[in-house]
């Protein structure tokens, strides 16, 4: 049903932030919103679409082994839901930096490539709070301890909760 109306829903929202732009914004305001926008969305679409090619040549199209790393080396990292799996599937995902937008044609890579589905919770769940950069920015404000602990209980909680909703679905 959501396919059926998916445009007129979508056309809505953009009437409905067309009104709030225009009732809240004075009219200098809303031109610097518009330029920061375009500003950010160049700055962000040409990273998007480098992160979704290079992931289409590594991984292929799912279900096919036509990418560039073998989906065995995939299946036997983080395939089936083992408390391995989901380990090693939290620690990539602390250690990697990546795109909001790009976590999604990865893991969908990664899904049809034999990653499973506890596993790739756990990644979307370490990736977006630790990567390396942010890992230094923490250590610089809160000290090497503090760090340490809130990195092992980022990677632990993601491998908890990747571990139970592998279980349950």
């Amino acid at each position: 049903m959501i396919f059926q109306i998916k445009w007129y829903v979508t056309i809505s929202l953009l009437v409905l932030l067309g009104l709030q732009l225009w009732k809240w914004f004075k009219k200098d305001e809303l031109s610097e919103w518009v330029n920061q926008t375009w500003f950010f969305a160049w700055q962000i679409l040409p990273l998007l679409f480098g992160g979704v090619l290079v992931a289409g040549f590594l991984m292929g199209r799912p279900e096919t082994n036509a990418g560039i790393i073998p989906t065995e080396w995939i299946q036997s990292a983080v395939g089936g839901n083992s408390i391995r799996a989901n380990l090693f599937a939290s620690v990539a995902g602390a250690l990697m930096y990546f795109a909001t937008l790009t976590e999604v044609p990865i893991l969908q890579g990664l899904i049809g490539s034999g990653m499973g589905k506890g596993p790739a919770l756990a990644l979307l769940l370490a990736g977006p709070a630790l990567s390396l950069p942010n890992m230094l920015v923490i250590r610089s404000v809160m000290g090497t301890k503090k760090t340490l602990m809130f990195i092992l209980l980022v990677v632990v909680m993601a491998t908890i909760t990747g571990m139970v909703y592998g279980v349950l679905f």
